[in-house]
């Protein structure tokens, strides 16, 4: 029956927790523990066969039982960790063969769970392929078709108009199992709070393991703002944004040359479409709506950056359903840093007006 060769099953399965002590003196230590168990199976067992409907009661024991047999197991596990731990130690890190310790070697008790970087989404050939050491460290984030930038919920900001440093994840919305990259802006506390969107600051754009990939720095501003992306210390690109009654008018520069003007007609127009000098569309930056609480009471938008046709073996799921974009030629990649760069300005200029709602800050100095 069921339930026979479930307890049949616990009992198989305590027999191995317990024999997870190598040890003589922690066996002994174990035995009568061993007996207490086998005890209670047959307890149970005897029980069942006495009362076949099983009711509650039992039932109930049966969990407590487990429980504690889970407890156990996880207590066993919790000292085997640290005596590989100290024998790491105690011999350099190696093993009693003088073979250097690998996660391989220790599976069995250590997690080693790491967030991998997705799959790219677009082969790096023609236009993207890497022609320079900046586009080899930046190839894993940005040879992508399609990329979902949402930033974080401010709480301090939304309880006490206290402004924080801004932060947002990188989605390749072909994967949306794992973020594949984070940003992450670095700026004085007192300029945050005396300048708001005005200030300068300097964010650190990273794969999904945490390793920078390259950096946008924005200056203060008064009238237009500017952005520049730069890789190891090195400028790739800018963003200027053009005076305009109305409009919202951005040249992008690769170096001193310009790549793509952007120019939208304002309002309620959410849609930044990058085009050539001849016109022609190159990438398009879309704010999405996230609903009514989201857009009234925070800044925490999210931006679709499309730069073009997808490869279509990772075009699985839900990702089959995207509608590409057609685009003249596909950007380069330091061109779509820029493009980034782009968006986080975007974000900043336009869409970054809450704060101060609450408690206003002040700051006392002597």
């Amino acid at each position: 029956m069921a339930w026979r060769r479930g307890l049949a099953k616990l009992y198989s399965s305590t027999g191995r927790v317990y024999e997870l002590g190598t040890s003589s003196h922690y066996t002994q230590a174990r035995l009568g523990q061993k007996q207490n168990a086998i005890l209670k199976y047959h307890q149970l067992q005897h029980k069942a066969t006495s009362d076949p409907p099983l009711d509650r009661d039992f039932m109930a024991e049966l969990w407590v039982w487990d429980n504690k047999e889970k407890k156990a197991r996880a207590r066993i596990i919790d000292n085997k960790r640290g005596s590989h731990k100290a024998s790491g130690n105690q011999h350099g890190g190696r093993g009693f063969s003088g073979k250097p310790f690998t996660p391989e070697d220790n599976a069995h008790c250590l997690d080693y769970s790491t967030l991998k970087q997705p799959p790219l989404s677009q082969p790096m050939t023609g236009y993207l392929k890497p022609a320079t050491p900046e586009e080899v460290q930046i190839a894993p984030l940005l040879a992508r078709s399609n990329l979902l930038i949402t930033r974080d919920i401010e709480w301090a900001n939304l309880a006490l108009g206290f402004e924080q440093e801004n932060r947002y994840a990188i989605m390749d919305v072909c994967y949306p199992q794992s973020p594949v990259g984070f940003i992450r802006e670095q700026s004085n506390v007192i300029a945050r709070q005396l300048l708001r969107s005005r200030r300068p600051f300097v964010a650190s754009i990273t794969d999904a393991s945490g390793h920078e990939l390259f950096r946008v720095r924005r200056p203060f501003w008064w009238i237009t703002s500017s952005i520049y992306a730069e890789v190891n210390g090195k400028e790739i690109g800018v963003v200027h944004r053009r005076w305009h009654l109305w409009k919202r008018v951005y040249d992008l520069y690769l170096g001193n040359k310009q790549f793509a003007v952007v120019e939208n007609p304002g309002f309620w127009y959410w849609t930044f479409t990058l085009k050539d000098i001849d016109g022609n569309v190159l990438a398009e930056i879309d704010r999405n709506w996230r609903g009514f609480g989201f857009e009234i009471l925070t800044d925490a938008g999210q931006y679709v950056i499309r730069f073009g046709s997808t490869d279509s073996s990772s075009k699985t799921g839900l990702a089959s359903e995207i509608q590409e974009l057609e685009v003249a030629h596909p950007l380069t990649l330091s061109e779509r840093a820029v493009t980034v760069a782009l968006a986080i300005s975007l974000d900043n200029d336009y869409f970054s007006r809450h704060g101060g709602w609450g408690i206003p800050f002040f700051y006392v100095s002597e």
